[in-house]
């Protein structure tokens, strides 16, 4: 479940204020030094002068290279995002904003995430799994370092690991199939045991749960981050911005090419468009197509691009209530959906969605064909369940106040067609959370779903959708318990199209972010960037 709306929309986001942050303070392990001749003295000190001027001239030149990628690029790019984090504990804090950006720029995980969202190698470079899906073997990458010089070893991801377990860090009951985390520091191997088979473990494992800390580093979590990535946190100022600055000890291959990387946070939607416009920033992430059409339109300075998520606007309908439990009701209201004009309203790069799984996610299918936009069907299953536009449904449709009002306007006015005189209640997001997420008491209600793999919540009787199924649940539990991809994605297709043609909710659209940006930005994500933001790769030439 998302908090945010998805995009620079006119609607200020919720932000809760937090502590600012301390300068980063690494803490290198440094060996000791016995007592020399003075011969050797000598001889020692003639040599640590010619490392120091040949690291000095190749350091230059690899500074260079690392953080530029031409002799006119800028040392420093400026982003403009939506939702600041709180804080930075990664560990204990919830919120897709920490995520964002400390995943894969600070904090590496044992695997990754590419643009597709596909499970690529991280610190571990390769994997294997047992025939029957219990027993998964990571090799790590050799010569891994923190942030701070502390080796990293296999002894650090097991720990990290076992420490989110124990202690029941975010996101640690996405592991509860986990028996035992074991490292081979002298094969540099990490072991995994499972007590039942989890297909999802590797894709759960690119996210938090997957995350190696420095066991043996002292920091504040708050407000420091100490980690294995392309780059550290040089400054933190809450509710305001956050400093990237290049890591100097990073070992792996995606070597910051930009020193340093400003992240500004702009909940106001004017502000952050005019950042972009004077400059202030060079990318501006997320923002609606209709607040991007001057950066389109000015294409010779700008570029606008859309990029795929996993954000699905589910308009959730009250399955164990008393008026949304009549499945005629249900589909009627799927079939008087015009989704064509939600998604044109919106500037039109949104994707239709017929079911509960979006693109990118596995076991998708194209289910937009079981629900068309037909006012016919739609009226006469409401002239079987007893209703018409002479004698309508009341029904109510709660949602946060953080989606705006112009969805639930524009539903009022599509449902009123067929017979069903709609009340929104638009309402701040903790009312929502006590009265609908919590206590269930609602008809309708709208929320932007953007966690990736949540299929979960449809085979989950008790979730506030009260959608029960044993099929369904069947067909998840079988879906998890696959120990090849190909099962796995087939079964969750079948259970999905079964969601999908129970109709306990409507899917308005799967939302795709767009991004505006300078002409001279290049390397910036667009796939995925408000929950999976690599920036390694972004650099900045001016024009």
């Amino acid at each position: 479940m998302s908090e945010h709306t998805g995009a620079y929309d006119n609607t200020d986001a919720t932000t809760t204020s937090a502590s600012t942050d301390a300068s980063l303070e690494s803490r290198a392990k440094t060996p000791q030094r016995g007592p020399k001749r003075w011969l050797w003295v000598i001889i020692a000190a003639i040599v640590v002068i010619g490392i120091v001027i040949a690291l000095a001239i190749t350091g230059r030149k690899g500074s260079d290279t690392n953080t530029a990628s031409t002799n006119n690029a800028d040392s420093t790019v400026t982003i403009g995002l939506k939702l600041a984090p709180t804080n930075l504990d990664i560990r204990n804090t919830a919120g897709s904003a920490i995520d964002q950006i400390l995943i894969g720029n600070v904090y590496e995980g044992l695997v990754a995430r590419d643009e597709n969202n596909q499970v690529v190698p991280a610190i571990a470079k390769s994997w294997e799994h047992s025939a029957d899906g219990l027993t998964y073997t990571f090799h790590l990458n050799e010569n891994m370092t923190f942030s701070n010089g502390d080796k990293l070893t296999a002894e650090d991801v097991a720990w990290s690991i076992n420490q989110l377990i124990k202690n029941q860090y975010h996101d640690a009951d996405s592991l509860n199939m986990v028996k035992s985390v074991a490292a081979d520091d002298d094969a540099n191997t990490v072991t995994i045991t499972l007590n039942t088979a989890n297909s999802n473990l590797l894709w759960t494992l690119t996210g938090r749960p997957g995350l190696v800390f420095d066991k043996d580093a002292k920091y504040d979590a708050k407000t420091e981050a100490i980690g294995s990535g392309p780059y550290t946190v040089a400054k933190f100022v809450a509710n305001d911005s956050i400093t990237l600055k290049a890591n100097a000890n990073y070992w792996g291959s995606h070597k910051a090419k930009t020193a340093t990387i400003i992240v500004r946070y702009l909940a106001d939607d004017n502000a952050a468009v005019n950042a972009l416009k004077s400059g202030d920033v060079q990318v501006l992430a997320p923002i609606t197509e209709n607040l991007a059409e001057p950066f389109t339109a000015d294409s010779a300075h700008y570029t606008v691009k859309a990029g795929d998520d996993t954000d699905k606007y589910v308009l959730a309908f009250n399955n164990a209530g008393e008026k949304t439990s009549d499945k005629r009701v249900r589909q009627a209201i799927r079939y008087a959906i015009n989704h064509k004009e939600l998604i044109a309203s919106r500037g039109g790069s949104d994707k239709a969605l017929g079911g509960p799984i979006p693109s990118l996610d596995p076991g998708y299918e194209d289910l937009t064909n079981l629900y068309p936009y037909d006012l016919d069907k739609a009226k006469a299953l409401m002239a079987q369940a007893g209703y018409s536009e002479d004698k309508p449904l009341q029904l109510s449709l709660t949602y946060a106040n953080i989606y705006g009002t112009e969805l639930g306007d524009q539903l009022r006015s599509q449902l009123q067609k067929i017979g069903i005189d709609l009340k929104v209640n638009v309402v701040e997001f903790s009312t929502w959370l006590q009265d609908v997420y919590t206590n269930k008491d609602y008809d309708l209600s709208l929320v932007d779903h953007n966690e990736s793999h949540d299929f979960y919540q449809w085979a989950d009787p008790t979730y506030y959708y009260g959608y029960d199924n044993k099929d369904v649940q069947d067909l998840y539990a079988k879906a998890i318990a696959a120990t090849s991809d190909e099962e796995r994605d087939q079964l969750l297709a079948q259970a999905a199209k079964v969601v999908s043609e129970d109709a306990p909710a409507d899917w308005l659209f799967n939302y795709r972010v767009t991004t505006a940006w300078v002409k001279g930005v290049n390397g910036f994500p667009v796939n995925l960037n408000q929950t999976l933001l690599p920036l390694y790769n972004v650099t900045y030439t001016k024009q």
